[in-house]
């Protein structure tokens, strides 16, 4: 079984830029404290810490 990451947007991305708010967008998030899930890669890690300001992030 992989593991999960549950990723939650406890921020606004008004006035962030816009390589941000994309990265929030790719992430499947929309709406402030709507949580996502994907799979623990690489790739979703490094999405995460991009904006690791915006967001929080929880091993599922």
């Amino acid at each position: 079984m992989s593991k999960k990451l549950e990723i939650t947007l406890t921020r606004s991305v008004i006035g962030r830029p816009e390589g941000q708010r994309s990265t929030v967008k790719a992430l499947g998030l929309n709406k402030i404290n709507q949580t996502v899930v994907h799979d623990d890669t690489p790739a979703v890690r490094g999405m995460a810490d991009k904006i690791s300001h915006l967001v929080t992030v929880k091993e599922a």
